[in-house]
């Protein structure tokens, strides 16, 4: 009986340690920290501080975003946003709160900032038909600020490592540039009649591999770059251009895919150059694609038509707001408004940016880059 009791208390001292070790696995993998740039894909709230035209902080905006009970945040989406999803995925047990909140200090840092704001571009004058923004210079700026911060808390020795192992940063960025900027009328300060297409991509990826060194200058490693999607087939394009539900407008689209092909380029030649950089692309483009393509395979009813706007065939001319008409199932819908994903659709790309093969996120996907 005694020989009987002594190995249960084995198996079970076992056992105990064995759960142990595997917890503690898990909370070596779990992301730290989120460090979250661009534009209004990703915005948390920034806009609600500043005099912008940019702005979703009016119902029906967050209506299905829990963290709030349904009250808009300032995130231009039914609800979360990737970059919200993609925290979650990765075990990170807060959001990164906006930098411009005043509750954005002390110890709410260690979870990340986000600086994302929409009408955000990789070029500063990008969205100045919003009036105010914060383009990614000054998104920059503002993670300098956090970095000086993260040493305070930390100790400069551990604030380094805590970046360099326990956090991840995203950037979203680029749509704007082409969307309220090159593609705009001249009259309203678009740049089509100054550059050509190739001129102004190139223009951008020159940009935008400063900036990134600059991150990296930073103490940023982890670094996960999303490409610019099929700008074409959002609804606000697709009503203005007036085509047929299952066609996407070639211009916008074509521009994305030049750049898109340049900035793979510039990761691969930075992941190169930069010491310790680990920078991974996400590939939104196809991503996006294939669920515009295939949406019912995927459970969705709608994807050409926004779930919450007004104006043309394809609810796709005014923003979504008080007065706009909704969709009755919002996780059937694309698109949320004119411009940006339903939360459903933030789901599915994000689940592949954290678990998907290398078509849509190379060289690792984000579980991988964690664990780096």
């Amino acid at each position: 009986m005694a020989m009987e009791l002594s190995w249960l208390v084995v198996a079970v001292l076992c056992t105990i340690s064995m759960a142990a070790a595997a917890n503690s696995g898990l909370a070596e993998q779990a992301l730290g920290a989120s460090f979250v740039f661009g534009d209004s894909l990703v915005d948390a709230g920034n806009n609600n501080y500043l005099p912008s035209l940019s702005r979703a902080d009016l119902p029906p905006n967050g209506i299905d975003f829990a963290a709030s009970g349904g009250w808009p945040t300032g995130r231009f989406t039914n609800g979360r946003t990737v970059a919200d999803i993609l925290g979650e995925l990765l075990g990170q047990p807060n959001y990164a709160q906006p930098f411009l909140s005043p509750k954005t200090k002390g110890p709410v840092i260690l979870n990340g900032v986000n600086y994302a704001s929409g009408g955000a571009g990789i070029l500063n004058g990008t969205g100045r038909i919003f009036v105010n923004r914060l383009g990614l210079d000054i998104q920059i700026d503002y993670f300098n600020v956090t970095r000086q911060q993260l040493d305070e808390l930390l100790g400069k020795a551990k604030a380094k490592q805590f970046l360099w192992k326990k956090s991840i940063f995203s950037i979203t960025i680029g749509s704007n540039d082409f969307l309220n900027n090159y593609l705009l009328p001249v009259f309203s300060a678009g740049e089509r009649i100054l550059e050509t297409p190739d001129g102004f991509v190139n223009d951008l990826i020159t940009t935008l591999r400063r900036q990134l060194i600059r991150l990296h200058t930073l103490d940023a490693r982890k670094i996960v770059v999303s490409n610019v999607g099929p700008l074409g087939c959002i609804p606000y394009q697709k009503t203005i251009n007036q085509i047929k539900e299952n066609e996407c407008v070639s211009l916008p689209n074509q521009l994305a895919v030049q750049y898109n092909a340049q900035l793979r380029d510039l990761l691969i030649e930075l992941n190169d150059k930069l010491p310790g950089a680990k920078f991974v692309l996400a590939n939104v483009y196809d991503l996006v694609m294939e669920l515009v393509t295939n949406y019912q395979s995927y459970g969705f009813k709608k994807a050409s038509y926004a779930c919450c706007g007004n104006g043309g065939q394809y609810q796709g001319l005014i923003p979504c707001g008080p007065a706009s008409s909704m969709c009755e199932d919002r996780s059937s819908y694309v698109f949320w408004d004119p411009y940006h994903p339903s939360e459903a659709a933030n789901l599915f790309l994000a689940k592949y940016m954290v678990d998907g093969d290398s078509k849509y996120i190379s060289p690792v996907n984000l579980r991988q880059l964690l664990k780096l």
